[in-house]
């Protein structure tokens, strides 16, 4: 068992090295389709892989709203980029607060007209180590599920519709996956509904995170085949998982140059203040790939989950 960690570490480190020299070659003029007017919206992006993600796609030259629900916190975050030479422009974002979500969307309308790029970063976890506690299910599920779905729907309106077409990354977790080697969902009838793409709707979605806040109110949640680590914080990351591919399914019928392509991507297990800074990753590696997906010259990519830039399974 030992042996086959320590190779998993291994393997992981290579690739790691992979992407941070890949990193450092720059796009091409064919390749950029984005130029210093194409806005990228970052949610939860005051520290962490959010402000590395803000970080490193200013780098590449775009206009980066950095959000977060504290003011004065995101300020001081915008201010250091803006000093390093940044475009990153602030607004305060609580996307738990339906009215913060409507002066959010209006203040971007009147001073940026659309959005090319959102980025739903912005999300909680209040368990680390072995802990497994369901105390915070209710405010995990509202803000990682619900808070990442009510920020979507009120920006595609805001998405500019262009030929290259606009981009959602949802970060998530490989935590949600339905048969995840740490965190593998049991209830098979749960399991079934979510892993079927073409049968999936949105309300499927809403029921099974109904019916986990249900049973933890119950005190029946470890007889209900959820994960058993992380369970809320799983069980949120499912939910957003099984969203990104019913939006991308809705998405891919508009016309073409109305395209929005939508995926997520697991940063891994990074040194943040969310895993309690036990994290194995850099806060630059573990935004890697949500900023090469939110950059991919090939819009037709939609509707994928991806860990270190590739595509892995729901």
């Amino acid at each position: 068992m030992v042996g086959s960690k320590e190779k998993l570490k291994e393997k992981q480190d290579k690739r790691l090295q992979e992407i941070s020299l890949l990193r450092t070659i720059p796009y091409s003029d064919h390749q950029r389709w984005w130029t210093s007017e194409t806005v990228a919206v970052v949610t939860g992006a005051n520290r962490g892989i959010g402000f590395e993600m803000v970080r490193q796609l200013a780098g590449h030259g775009l206009t980066v709203i950095l959000t977060s629900r504290d003011e004065n916190v995101g300020v001081e975050a915008a201010k250091v980029l803006q000093e390093g030479g940044f475009n990153v422009d602030f607004h305060r974002l609580d996307i738990l607060d339906s009215s913060s979500i409507q002066e959010f969307c209006k203040w971007i309308k009147e001073k940026y007209g659309f959005v090319d790029v959102l980025i739903n970063n912005a999300g909680v976890n209040y368990n680390v180590g072995t802990n497994n506690s369901v105390e915070f299910s209710h405010m995990v599920i509202s803000t990682n599920y619900y808070g990442t779905k009510n920020i979507i729907k009120a920006m595609i309106p805001l998405m500019r519709l262009a030929s290259q077409g606009a981009r959602i990354v949802n970060v998530t977790s490989r935590l949600g996956r339905l048969k995840g080697r740490h965190s593998k969902l049991e209830n098979e009838a749960v399991r079934a509904k979510l892993i079927d793409v073409d049968s999936l709707t949105e309300e499927t979605v809403d029921k099974t995170a109904s019916e986990f806040l249900k049973q933890v109110e119950e005190g029946t949640w470890e007889s209900g085949g959820w994960p058993h680590s992380f369970t809320d914080y799983s069980v949120s990351k499912m939910a957003v998982n099984a969203y990104t591919r019913v939006l991308a399914k809705e998405l891919s019928e508009r016309p073409e140059g109305e395209k929005i392509n939508v995926n997520c991507f697991c940063p891994g297990w990074v040194k943040t203040a969310m895993t309690g800074y036990a994290g194995n990753i850099s806060a630059e590696d573990g935004a890697d790939t949500g900023v090469w997906l939110a950059l991919l010259p090939d819009q037709a990519i939609t509707g994928k989950f991806f860990a270190e830039r590739r595509e892995i399974n729901f």
